[in-house]
């Protein structure tokens, strides 16, 4: 099966995480800090909130794009037929499903965090 379209990326990107997530585990060093040293935010901290966001601006305009077809499949201006506004409907809808899966799990990771003991 061939995916195409705008939600290509976000879900290749899943699928590099998900890689990622399965590939051997490096090993961590643990570096000593003085007491009043400020580390500031990591590279994969500020590269997981660029692709965060551009996930959900990539859902945003999937649902927005989705509302225009609506729009003029519901007032009949432009060449736009029902199957291309429902197929643009179940993309902006699974993608916007995949997001909140991938919000709860971060929840979930987080909870679990929180309550590991130090």
């Amino acid at each position: 099966m061939q995916i195409k379209g705008p939600g290509v990326s976000l879900y290749s990107q899943m699928q590099a995480m998900a890689q990622q997530a399965r590939g051997p585990q490096q090993a961590l060093t643990v570096q000593r800090l003085e007491p009043h040293a400020v580390s500031g935010v990591s590279s994969s901290q500020s590269d997981f909130g660029a692709m965060l966001k551009g996930a959900i601006n990539q859902v945003n305009s999937l649902q927005t794009e989705a509302g225009v077809l609506r729009d003029h499949v519901e007032l009949g201006t432009g060449n736009v037929t029902i199957a291309e506004a429902m197929i643009a409907a179940s993309k902006s809808s699974i993608a916007f499903e995949a997001t909140v899966q991938v919000r709860n799990k971060v929840v979930e990771a987080y909870k679990e965090i929180m309550t590991m003991p130090v």
